[in-house]
């Protein structure tokens, strides 16, 4: 095996060998987007959002998602992440009658305390260790819930629900009678039919607080269609959290962290991959998110997959190798954003930046609700491939 197999890039060494020494500057990402590009709301059905198909050479063209079924071959793999949204943003009141907004994140302390969650709460000021607070929804009567710490890592607030809400499945009961879905503060309206177009069609697994949304383009009958091509689903499992809210700000992005996300590869996932490499297939990622699920996890054993539960926190960005994935499905993304360098380090920022101003000029929709583009593998910077593919 050539001795540049031997090697996985982790985090703190991925962006080292990066050509380009402006592919390690967070300004390097920036770019104008007007905000009239940016959807409010999602196209019906979902496969017929629009899709920039990326090509092998320096060219693009423009079809439909539902046409992605066209660029599968039979033996393909294509892993989807299961998370399901919940219905994470709260309303609640002080004693004073002043209102507050929770935003429900993840268990506190990784669930060894029961019912204690971190919450991102506005305004967030005035709420103290001790100060009692109740949850208020039409029809349902006050839930009493009590701060009891603030982090101070995200400036969020601990809040102490009932202490039978050890996990997301046993908090999504509450959050069903008092929540609603959290969408991005850039979809200034919110619609009952949110809750079912801001999930997956395949969303099993509670414990997101924002959406996989490469995936909210993958209908039924589009599911159905690549099934019948002879390609293989799979899931993999990333409860899309903080890291989602937090800008990204470290100049030099060699010094970039980012918040941890919980994952879980399964053994019937690694099986699909090995499966899939064994048959000549193709590794197609639905979402960042699948992305950060296989390579994040890849990188704790040395570039190969195997089974996992538990956090990652894999910085992506241009000068990574990538050791599971070789295509990929994917949203436009926010200037600046972690996953702008994560899709960067697939096909270049010079030549995604360049995509990006095509698509704005073309007025595809971007964020969320919008559009999508498809990086074939045979558009993978050569550098960025498995050296083993």
């Amino acid at each position: 095996m050539p001795s540049d197999c031997d090697h996985f890039p982790s985090p703190a060494d991925s962006p080292a060998d990066a050509a380009d020494p402006e592919d390690l500057r967070l300004s390097s990402y920036a770019f104008p987007l007007p905000p009239e590009r940016i959807a409010q709301r999602p196209v019906e059905p979902r496969h017929a959002a629009r899709l920039l198909v990326v090509d092998a050479q320096e060219g693009s063209h423009h079809r439909q998602v539902w046409d992605l079924q066209e660029a599968l071959r039979p033996g393909d793999l294509l892993v989807v992440n299961d998370t399901r949204v919940l219905r994470a943003r709260l309303q609640a009141r002080r004693p004073s009658g002043g209102a507050v907004e929770l935003l429900v994140i993840e268990p506190w302390g990784g669930g060894t305390t029961p019912g204690q969650w971190l919450c991102l709460a506005r305004p967030g000021k005035r709420l103290h260790p001790g100060d009692g607070l109740e949850v208020v929804a039409e029809g349902q009567p006050p839930l009493p819930v009590t701060v009891v710490a603030r982090d101070q890592e995200t400036g969020g607030r601990v809040i102490q629900f009932p202490a039978a809400c050890v996990d997301a499945a046993a908090l999504e009961p509450l959050l069903l009678r008092y929540g609603a879905i959290p969408l991005p503060p850039y979809i200034h309206a919110h619609d009952a039919s949110d809750n079912d177009r801001y999930q997956t069609r395949y969303a099993s697994r509670p414990g997101a607080v924002a959406a996989p949304t490469a995936g909210l383009h993958l209908s039924d009958e589009l599911l159905a269609a690549i099934r019948r091509r002879g390609v293989e689903i799979a899931t993999t499992t990333l409860h899309v959290g903080l890291g989602t809210f937090r800008p990204v700000e470290t100049e030099d992005l060699r010094d970039l962290e980012l918040h941890s996300e919980w994952v879980e590869v399964s053994e019937a996932l690694v099986a699909a991959v090995q499966a899939c490499r064994a048959r000549g297939g193709r590794v197609i990622a639905i979402g960042t998110t699948s992305v950060r699920s296989l390579e994040g996890v890849a990188a704790l054993h040395d570039g190969e997959l195997r089974p996992f539960t538990g956090p990652v926190n894999l910085v992506i960005q241009p000068g990574f190798r990538f050791a599971v994935v070789q295509g990929l499905l994917t949203n436009f993304h926010l200037p600046r954003s972690s996953l702008l360098l994560l899709v960067s380090a697939l096909i270049g920022r010079q030549r995604l930046l360049a995509l990006y101003a095509e698509a704005i000029e073309r007025e595809y929709r971007f964020f969320s609700y919008g559009d999508a583009m498809w990086i074939a593998p045979e558009a993978v910077l050569p550098q960025a491939r498995d050296a083993r593919t």
